[in-house]
Parts: C-alpha cells; structure tokens; sequence
C-alpha cells in the first residue's frame, strides 16, 4: 500500500564536476591613475550532500598601475549553503521563506537559488615574492537556472589575502560583484 509521504535523504556526490563556471573581470583606466585590472576565475563542485556544496575555485588577479603591480595567483575551497533561506519555513500559514523570496526574486521566486558561502585558501605570491600566503573570505549570492544544465549566477563576495606587491607584504582586501556563468 503506497504512502503518502514521501521523503528523500540526501546523496552524498563525490567530484559530480558540474556545474563547472567561469567569471571575468576586466578594467583599464586612461583618465586619473592610469592602471589596468584583469580577474579571471574558474571552478567546479567537488562535492554536492544536499543543499551544501563544496566548490574548487582558480582565480588569476592582476593589477597593474603606476604604484604597484602584481600578479596573484588564487586557489580556494568555496564552500556554499544553497537554498539556505529555506530554513525561514515557518509559520506555515505565510513562511518567512516564501515572503522573502517573493520580495527579492518576484516573478523568478521559483526558480532563483539564492546561497551564502565562505571560501579559503591560498595565494601566490603571499607574504615574499616566492612564498604562498592565505585567503579567507565570503559570499553571498543567486545562481537563475535557464535551461537544462545552464545557469546565471550573480554574487558578492568579499575577501583578504596576503599579498606581495613591490617587495613589500600586506593583507589585501577585495570586494568582488561577479556574474558568471555555469555550465
């Protein structure tokens, strides 16, 4: 006699690879401080239990103006919270979640998949021209699915990292809007 609940546990999903992505950044300035900022970044999911995933992510950062000039090298875990808005289901009468999605996403409250992650890492050069240094940061963001497989992502992310630039060593700050594709 069938049931009528029905209820699935979550799969734990070793290296499923997708959704792989990629975001640029691009910036060259003439007028002021002449400089040119180049960001390029690539990823894909490790691991997938759930709504919880953790993603490997490249990032090549470089910035060239007439008072420092660097070139980094990121690589960091990007662990992510999809759907975390989801644990605001309640009352059942009128869930917080539903309220919130309806005011951020409108029309697209279906299919928007608003997530929340921290990232950690490393960094090339860090504290000295030939030696690694760390990165920690966060992010919160929405990935829109468009079709089978293809996805918008459009997120805000924030992060600190040693950086060498010039023979000196410091902690950097980044503030990063990304819109991004994943496959």
């Amino acid at each position: 006699m069938p049931s009528d609940a029905v209820s699935q546990e979550a799969a734990l999903d070793i290296l499923p690879l997708r959704p792989f992505s990629f975001d640029a950044a691009f910036n060259e300035q003439n007028f002021g401080p002449k400089r040119r900022l180049i960001s390029v970044q690539g990823g894909f999911t490790a691991l997938r239990y759930g709504p919880l995933e953790v993603r490997g992510i490249y990032q090549y950062f470089s910035l060239h103006n007439p008072i420092i000039t660097t070139d980094q090298h990121h690589l960091y875990a990007n662990l992510r919270w999809n759907n975390f808005i989801d644990v605001l289901d309640f009352p059942s009468s009128k869930p917080i979640s539903r309220i919130l999605r309806h005011v951020l996403f409108g029309p697209l409250e279906h299919r928007a998949v608003p997530y929340v992650g921290a990232m950690l890492g490393g960094t090339l050069p860090g504290r000295g021209e030939l030696s690694p240094g760390y990165l920690y940061g966060g992010q919160i963001g929405v990935r829109f699915p468009v079709a089978q497989g293809f996805s918008v992502d459009m997120g805000l992310q924030y992060l600190r990292f040693e950086i060498d630039a010039q023979n000196k060593s410091d902690l950097a700050k980044q503030w990063l809007f990304t819109i991004g594709l994943r496959f």
